[in-house]
């Protein structure tokens, strides 16, 4: 047998306390999501599940890299190779996934109450600060994104239909798209009736210079 693979059975912990470990993970894996489904306006529904699996996975990869700092390094180039093209839709989101992952270390190196108290500070935290991100989110609920044409004026264009539609509106973000031949504008809007919702993407639709209309709230989406 090769010296590796000797020095790491001889080094391995007892395959009870990798389960173990493994569980706990899980466990504490699925508090941090259940912090965020209560913390969350509207939690997306595999991130939760994602977190859980972040927390085992890394709990198992801390156990396999454990001292051996060679065994680190190539782990790094080898995971190195996944790539993730899902934009994290909220820097909150962003955090979880961080904490996800600082638990499942903590755990797979075997400091257990180091992740206790790690998933308590945050979910003191995340829970005092609850309130304030629903009463932004109340306050104006729609994301609205508008690609137009590069030459029109956003404001000339759009302004008179979302003043028609809506009763508060603030940009939050430009982009070019299509190479630079277009504009990208994010809106956040409260609309005077959000029943009228679909009407006011037909609307923006046959607008002279609108390329692309997308609104959301919360998990629904209408767009054209």
């Amino acid at each position: 047998m090769p010296d590796f693979l000797r020095v790491a059975a001889a080094t391995s912990d007892p395959v009870g306390v990798i389960v173990l470990r493994l569980i706990v993970a899980m466990v504490f894996g699925a508090a941090v999501a259940l912090v965020y489904r209560k913390t969350r306006r509207v939690p997306a529904s595999s991130f939760t599940s994602t977190l859980v699996l972040l927390a085992i996975l890394i709990a198992m990869v801390t156990q396999v890299i454990g001292d051996n700092v060679a065994r680190a390094f190539s782990l790094v180039g080898a995971l190195s190779i996944v790539r993730f093209r899902t934009v994290v839709r909220d820097t909150q989101d962003t955090a979880y996934v961080i904490g996800a992952v600082a638990v499942g270390m903590a755990v797979g190196a075997g400091h257990l109450w180091v992740a206790v108290a790690g998933i308590s500070v945050v979910a003191v935290a995340a829970y005092a600060m609850r309130e304030d991100a629903l009463a932004t989110a109340d306050d104006v609920p729609f994301t609205l994104a508008v690609r137009l044409t590069l030459g029109h004026d956003a404001a000339a264009v759009l302004g008179p239909v979302l003043d028609t539609f809506a009763t508060t509106r603030r940009v939050v973000g430009v982009s070019t798209a299509r190479q630079g031949a277009a504009l990208e504008i994010s809106y956040r809007l409260a609309l005077k009736d959000p029943e009228r919702a679909q009407a006011l993407v037909a609307a923006l639709n046959i607008t002279d210079g609108v390329q692309a209309v997308d609104l959301r709230r919360a998990d629904v989406i209408v767009e054209s």
